[in-house]
C-alpha cells in the first residue's frame, strides 16, 4: 500500500483495516476498524480531512477528496463517510458527508457539501449535486439524483450484508 504523509499529516489506519497495495492514501485521513480500500483507489486528504468509519468498503478505482478553504468555500469541506458503507467501483465522493449504512453505486458522483443520510442507496452512475441532502430510507437515481422510492426491508438488510461481506473478504486478503 502507498501511504503518504502530507506536510504534518500522516494517515491513521486501524490495524484491522485493509488497504490494497495498489491504493494511495495521503495526508489527513483516518480509516476505521475493519474497513477495506481496494486497488486503484485514491484517498487524498491534503487540503482538508477525510474520515472513514468502521466496516466500510471503498471499491476499486474510487476517488475520495476534499475542498480547500477559500472565499468560495469558507473553511473548506472535509469528507466524512460513516460505518457500514459500501462505495461501489469508480465512485467519486468529494467533500461531502455520507452517513452510516449506505450504498453508493458504481460510478456515482457525490459533490461538495452534499449529505447522504443513513440508510440510503444512490444508484450507479447517479450525480448528487453540491449541498443536496438525500433523505434517509430511500433509493435515489439519476443525474441529478431524484428520490425514486422508499427502500424495501430486503434492501435495508442488503446494506448490512454488503458491509459484513466486505469485512470477511478483506480478512481473506489480509492472510
Amino acid at each position: 500500500m502507498t501511504i503518504r504523509t502530507f506536510e504534518q499529516y500522516e494517515p491513521q489506519i486501524d490495524d484491522s483495516a485493509f488497504v490494497d497495495d495498489a491504493a494511495v492514501v495521503t495526508g489527513n485521513v483516518v480509516i476505521g476498524a475493519d474497513t477495506s480500500v481496494w486497488p486503484m483507489c485514491s484517498i487524498r486528504g491534503d487540503i482538508q480531512s477525510i474520515r472513514i468509519g468502521e466496516r466500510t468498503n471503498i471499491q476499486d478505482g474510487s476517488i475520495l477528496h476534499v475542498t480547500h478553504d477559500s472565499e468560495f468555500a469558507p473553511g473548506g469541506n472535509p469528507l466524512s463517510i460513516g460505518d457500514d458503507v459500501t462505495v461501489g467501483h469508480n465512485a467519486v465522493v468529494h467533500a461531502c458527508t455520507v452517513e452510516s449504512m449506505c450504498l453508493i453505486g458504481m460510478g456515482a458522483v457525490i459533490l461538495d457539501g452534499a449529505v447522504v443520510q443513513t440508510e440510503v442507496m444512490v444508484g450507479a452512475g447517479s450525480l448528487v449535486p453540491p449541498r443536496k441532502v438525500l433523505e434517509s430510507g430511500f433509493l435515489w437515481l439519476g443525474s441529478p439524483v431524484k428520490k425514486a422510492r422508499e427502500l424495501t426491508d430486503k434492501e435495508k438488510e442488503f446494506l448490512r450484508y454488503s458491509a459484513k461481506h466486505y469485512v470477511e473478504l478483506k480478512n481473506r486478503h489480509k492472510i
